[in-house]
């Protein structure tokens, strides 16, 4: 089949990029969307079903059309839900609401452009003309489109290198995607649990597994031992941040904040007043500077900028005040079987002393790949044919100001655009929904406007 445009991906910055797009193509045109994830748009955030897993957004900021900002509360009142702006709801809603939201659009047939969804990998992509692509499928099939959009997220960071060497026998109890949720039904009720990794993911694992009648002792083990700061339960108004005009040193820009809360101004404050010019930001730090920041800075940005809900925050500090959470900052330096369980050795942080844990369960929560391609068979046929080249910060992908992919020879293609977490070498901030929606918006529009002054000849037409 030919399309004018292909989204590649199943997450949520997928869906994003297929509404906007079913609302600004004409009925005449095509879309195919190719992801082989049963749960489409909905991706591993907002699948989860359980309801303590929380939106660490409030609601008011949740909609996913950046010209319909109370959309999300809109919905949620559809719904006979007594929702507030300021409220943090179960992820499972957002993941229904952006369900919703798609079916509405596909109805409207008459008026927006076909969307084929195909359950498939795709493995890879040749370029067979100067405006057309083919997509190379598992299945043994290939597709046609005029545009590609690249919406494939990043994968799970890999288990810790002292790991990779346990026995087979110990394997079984090392969780290495702790969002196959499938691991929690094993636990014993009163087995110990290590989990690598403090930030979000963590938390979320924590409560997942109370909530599953799990009482034994849980170990967190991270290299600094942070956890995230919580949102106030009143929200707080953003302060504009007070920066130096042109110095642009960490030093001098973490100064200038540190400053500012000293002088009185609520640190969430600042916090929120700088997110709506972190991009800018973060394209104005040389790269050394922002080399710097990744070195020694995203921790603490992290847990001050990603912050739980008021809600999560008090069951977690009911876990931690019961004394059946325990919190490690150091390095893990070794991993083996016991009897029972495997013992964990790692160096505490700030000192040379080594320091041991046993545990029955290891769980990888140390987050998300850096690099962003390994996950990915189709990025890796893309980098081996020059179709792409690796953000030199090892975040993702090169893309221009655009969300175009920028290739081997440094050039943009013009008909291919990426959206999401891939593109955070050049955007930093690009994780959240609010982010991804403008993102999302953006190149959906470009691509219409492309489509609109170039029309092809019935680009639907099948062809073998």
């Amino acid at each position: 089949m030919k399309y004018d445009v292909a989204v590649v991906g199943a997450g949520f910055s997928a869906i994003a990029v297929t509404l906007q797009l079913l609302r600004k193509l004409s009925p005449h045109q095509s879309v195919a969307v190719i992801g082989d994830d049963p749960g489409f748009g909905r991706g591993t955030a907002y699948r989860s079903e359980f309801h303590i897993h929380r939106l660490n957004v409030a609601a008011a900021r949740m909609s996913i059309f950046p010209d319909r900002p109370d959309d999300f509360l809109n919905w949620q009142m559809e719904k006979g839900r007594s929702v507030k702006a300021g409220d943090y709801v179960p992820r499972s809603d957002f993941g229904l609401y952006l369900r919703d939201r798609l079916a509405e659009l596909l109805r409207q047939r008459q008026t927006c452009a076909r969307v084929d969804f195909i359950k498939a990998k795709a493995l890879g992509c040749l370029d067979i003309g100067a405006d057309t692509t083919m997509i190379r499928l598992a299945h043994g099939g290939e597709l046609v489109a005029r545009n590609l959009v690249l919406c494939l997220g990043v994968g799970s960071a890999s288990i810790p290198a002292p790991l990779r060497d346990l026995p087979e026998t110990a394997k079984s109890h090392l969780v290495e995607n702790p969002w196959r949720l499938g691991w929690l039904s094993k636990v014993g009720a009163n087995e110990r649990v290590c989990i690598l990794g403090s930030g979000l993911t963590m938390v979320d694992q924590v409560l997942a597994l109370r909530a599953s009648g799990h009482q034994g002792m849980i170990h967190v083990l991270s290299r600094r031992g942070l956890l995230p700061h919580r949102h106030d339960r009143q929200p707080v108004s953003p302060v504009p941040p007070e920066l130096p005009e042109t110095d642009r040193r960490m030093s001098k820009l973490l100064a200038a904040l540190r400053k500012q809360v000293r002088r009185g101004a609520p640190w969430r404050s600042v916090i929120d007043g700088l997110r709506p010019h972190t991009q800018t930001l973060w394209q104005e730090l040389p790269d050394a500077e922002k080399k710097r920041f990744l070195r020694h800075a995203v921790p603490w940005w992290t847990v001050h900028r990603h912050r739980l809900a008021p809600d999560v925050a008090d069951d977690l500090d009911r876990v931690l005040n019961d004394g059946r959470l325990t919190v490690h900052a150091g390095y893990l330096q070794q991993a083996e079987l016991s009897r029972p369980g495997i013992s964990l050795s790692y160096r505490a942080r700030g000192s040379r002393e080594i320091r041991r844990l046993t545990a029955d369960w290891i769980v990888n929560c140390t987050g998300m790949e850096r690099a962003g391609i390994d996950h990915s068979p189709f990025l890796q046929c893309m980098e081996d044919r020059g179709q792409l080249q690796p953000d030199p910060l090892g975040l993702g992908i090169m893309v221009d100001e655009t969300s175009r992919l920028i290739g081997r020879d440094g050039q943009p293609q013009h008909n291919i655009h990426v959206v999401g977490a891939l593109t955070a070498g050049r955007f930093w901030e690009i994780t959240a929904v609010p982010d991804i929606r403008v993102q999302a918006n953006a190149v959906a529009a470009q691509i219409a406007a492309e489509l609109a002054s170039s029309p092809a000849s019935d680009v639907r037409a099948a062809t073998s």
